[in-house]
């Protein structure tokens, strides 16, 4: 490549002491010039552990400009979730004038070919939005974390691939997918100032879903690069909190994006699998933030806030639903045999591909 175009690094911190040392051991490897990148590192202080200031300024700092790329630290006073935490970084960076914007999750860290792939890819085509690393398990690197994410077509997104492995699935080198994992992805620093930054509102979980139907919605594509890798010490957490997040934040993305005859045709549907989730809520013992999920939408204020958003949204999309669809998957698969439950794999999934292929494949045109 003969001109390197500036990378601003957002590592958003978060209880991450245990990461740290892998983050400075990934990026002092990197192929691409330091000079053209930038270490970013918002820290979001975790509500019982607190910041992590301390421990980035003895473990990071002194590396910065030297064997790491220069080092910037803005720690902040309080939780800003994944959205807002992130936001802060990439205003900064767009304050600076990066070309683009790279996520780095915390309990990551790059390979040596992590971003040369994934410059040389976005220089080639400006109708890249956002493209993914391939993203490998630590220590498992035998194994897929993620090869992009999958999304159910009643607002469900999943990693694909998870756990297959890696000398068995045969990818492109560039390849389109439903959305980018905000674990590791770049996007484009031009589109965010005209589209705007991750949505905040979302706090955590389907932030990343939203923003690449965001720019696909406009025109432009979300992809993975299979050669760009980093590895991931990923691990699937039962947290009861995230459902609340998830299940919320899901019934906002379909609202936002898709027009009210597909809503309406996507009803039954949704009707039925609510009563599969209120049967693993009860089995799971999260039916208190089932509960939280139908309070949060009773709030007059809440549905003028994510209609403000759908207006918004359907003011610049220049795509139909037909093509949002095309992106979609027909089932719900779990990432963990654990979370597997046989209502689902033998009744849920079939009757959700019918459906499917009926009527979100066979009849919406719009």
């Amino acid at each position: 490549m003969e001109k390197y175009p500036k990378i601003a690094i957002i590592y958003l911190s978060f209880d991450s002491e245990q990461y740290l040392d892998d983050v400075v051991s990934g990026l002092k490897k990197v192929s691409y010039p330091k000079d053209k990148l930038e270490l970013v590192i918002v820290d979001n202080p975790h509500p019982k552990y607190g910041s992590s200031v301390r421990a980035i300024q003895e473990i990071i700092m002194p590396h910065s400009g030297l064997d790491l790329p220069h080092v910037t630290l803005l720690p902040q006073k309080e939780n800003l979730g994944f959205a807002g935490g992130n936001n802060v970084g990439i205003q900064w960076a767009l304050d600076n004038n990066f070309d683009y914007i790279y996520l780095h999750n915390n309990d990551g860290f790059t390979s040596i070919n992590t971003f040369e792939s994934l410059a040389k890819v976005m220089e080639e085509d400006k109708t890249i939005a956002v493209a993914q690393s391939l993203l490998l398990l630590h220590p498992d690197t035998e194994y897929l974390n993620n090869a992009g994410n999958s999304f159910h077509y009643l607002g469900f997104g999943y990693c694909d691939k998870y756990r297959e492995r890696v000398d068995e699935v045969k990818l492109p080198p560039v390849m389109e997918i439903s959305y980018a994992s905000g674990a590791a992805c770049i996007v484009r620093s031009d589109l965010i100032r005209k589209y705007g930054m991750l949505d905040h509102d979302f706090f955590l979980y389907h932030e990343d879903l939203e923003w690449c139907f965001r720019f696909r919605v406009v025109g432009y594509k979300t992809v993975l690069v299979r050669d760009s890798v980093f590895y991931h010490k990923y691990q699937f957490s039962r947290s009861i909190e995230k459902f609340y997040y998830m299940e919320r934040n899901r019934y906002g993305v379909m609202l936002m994006f898709f027009k009210l005859p597909s809503l309406l045709l996507l009803l039954p549907m949704a009707i039925i699998l609510e009563f599969g989730l209120w049967l693993f809520a009860w089995r799971g013992g999260w039916v208190d933030k089932r509960l939280e999920v139908y309070k949060y939408w009773s709030k007059p204020n809440n549905w003028k806030l994510w209609l403000g958003k759908r207006k918004n949204i359907q003011t610049m999309r220049k795509i139909s639903d037909r093509e949002l669809f095309k992106f979609s998957v027909p089932g719900i698969y779990f990432q963990e045999k654990s979370m597997e439950n046989p209502i689902l794999k033998y009744i849920g999934n079939p009757v959700m591909k019918i459906y499917y292929w009926i009527v979100v494949r066979g009849i919406i045109f719009w």
